[in-house]
């Protein structure tokens, strides 16, 4: 049974993927290669389909700066979007609240995934946009 992510802003196009395509297109986080090192996960938290999307937006993106800013914008949104979920559906509480150091912890990492994609995700945001031209 799949998961139901109905609270995370989707791309147009992306819920109408077939399973190849996004299978070729999303690789969870951490750029697609042979030594991915980039957890799929903060804390315990799965934020793989985060990174699905990012991956998404990235491959459907027009080439130009503005279309990688959104959707590193997008990532980070999408990320706290799934720890306030999560934490909410599984203990009943508040994700917004920082009382919580685990969520305090998830969102701090949160917002280093984000920074990495920022500073770090050129090459693969560019790669291929020369054909698109």
């Amino acid at each position: 049974m799949s998961k139901n992510y109905d609270y995370l802003f989707s791309p147009e196009g992306y819920d109408d993927l077939t399973k190849e395509d996004k299978k070729r297109i999303c690789n969870g986080c951490g750029p697609r290669s042979k030594f991915d090192f980039v957890p799929d996960t903060i804390y315990g938290l799965n934020i793989s389909e985060a990174c699905n999307r990012h991956d998404y937006m990235y491959e459907k993106a027009y080439p130009n700066i503005e279309a990688k800013k959104e959707a590193d914008r997008v990532f980070l949104n999408n990320i706290i979007r799934i720890i306030d979920h999560e934490t909410k559906k599984r203990i009943g509480w508040d994700g917004l609240s920082f009382k919580n150091p685990l969520i305090w912890l998830r969102k701090r990492r949160a917002y280093k995934y984000y920074l990495a994609v920022k500073n770090f995700g050129g090459p693969s945001f560019w790669k291929d946009k020369n054909n698109k031209l």
